[in-house]
């Protein structure tokens, strides 16, 4: 079996814990502390799995030299919406990862996270970066280059669904920006969107599960992806996927925070800030910028960007600079942040729910 083929089979795990430093997995309500060696749990969304198993590594040798502290980190991964939701139910987390402000939102409202945690960490909460692109099959067999190329009879598409994934309103939402764009009214972006979605030929629960669908089980003809999944599939099968960037995306802003009333009960409060802490750290940010994040830090943003002009990526860049800047991003603010965006779009018997019943 392949890496990426053990890497995207994980999805069947999607809401179970599986460790990612520690060989032993700590049980809600156990000690979170035993002399110099603590446990905590971070709860994250889909393709972050690779991304957590290189920080975790890196920030508990640091912690340890630093503190003297071992720190055992445990993973769970899956839809992001759904793993608020698994939070907010009682999955246990000193701290979440997710793909987007309104799922912290989500725990927050659970009354489990304070409100104004964004603030708690610099650029609201949000250490990386990423953005949407569409990963198509050698050749661009079916010449696509933009949004809308996918509302065409003869393409068919994969991406998850956004009641589940929190990738998948990002999708949603920089398709939507697209139409705007193009000087479509209300009405029209809507029949477009609805368009889009009745070539959707699998809609998985999470952003992996469509990476599976597209790359292992060969179905659809994009996959219309978060950046760093598109980067992780061509550099596991070169030569068979490309990479294209649309003329018009989105700022994704995966968000993280600590959970405030677990990590009072468990005393890990220190840790769990610090471990986030880090993420904004010089090491952590080429981390992430490793497994195809988008730094925060500028400075270390350029040191990955790409001074090519071509928005179609057939391998991954030698020199290490893969991101493409020569896009143009919206970002959530433009939708009216994302309570005032769940509640039109993605709330029950919302737009995407008419659109998605109608297709």
């Amino acid at each position: 079996m392949s890496i990426i083929s053990r890497r995207l089979s994980s999805r069947f795990l999607s809401g179970a814990l599986t460790l990612a430093v520690s060989g032993v997995i700590s049980l809600a309500g156990s000690a979170a502390f035993a002399d110099d060696e603590v446990e905590i749990t971070n709860v994250s969304y889909d393709p972050t799995r690779e991304l957590y198993k290189a920080y975790n590594q890196v920030f508990t040798d640091y912690y340890k030299k630093a503190k003297g502290i071992t720190v055992n980190v445990t993973q769970s991964h899956g839809g992001s919406g759904k793993q608020a939701l698994e939070v907010a139910n009682g999955l246990e987390a000193d701290v979440v990862t997710l793909a987007l402000e309104g799922d912290v939102d989500a725990v927050q409202k659970a009354g489990l996270i304070k409100k104004d945690y964004v603030k708690d960490f610099p650029l609201d909460s949000s250490p990386y970066t990423s953005t949407i692109v569409f990963l198509v099959r050698s050749g661009n067999p079916k010449n696509i280059k933009d949004w809308d190329d996918l509302v065409r009879d003869d393409v068919k598409i994969v991406t998850p669904n956004p009641k589940t994934s929190g990738g998948a309103r990002w999708n949603y939402l920089a398709a939507w920006s697209f139409f705007e764009d193009a000087g479509q009214s209300e009405q029209q972006i809507i029949e477009s969107i609805r368009k889009l979605y009745s070539n959707v030929v699998v809609l998985d629960s999470g952003a992996r599960g469509s990476t599976t669908s597209f790359v292992e089980n060969k179905q659809g003809d994009v996959l219309i992806s978060w950046e760093n999944e598109a980067f992780l599939s061509i550099a596991e099968y070169p030569g068979q996927y490309e990479i294209v960037v649309p003329s018009k995306s989105i700022l994704c802003q995966p968000t993280v925070a600590i959970v405030d009333e677990v990590v009072d009960q468990r005393g890990t409060r220190q840790v769990a800030k610090d471990y986030l802490d880090y993420l904004y750290s010089d090491d952590a940010q080429r981390v992430e910028a490793k497994w195809y994040y988008r730094p925060s830090n500028e400075k270390i943003l350029k040191e990955f960007s790409s001074a090519s002009d071509s928005n179609v990526i057939k391998q991954i860049p030698e020199d290490g600079k893969w991101i493409i800047t020569n896009v143009k991003l919206t970002n959530i603010a433009h939708f009216g942040g994302w309570k005032k965006t769940i509640e039109k779009h993605f709330a029950n018997g919302a737009l995407f729910d008419s659109i998605y019943e109608k297709k």
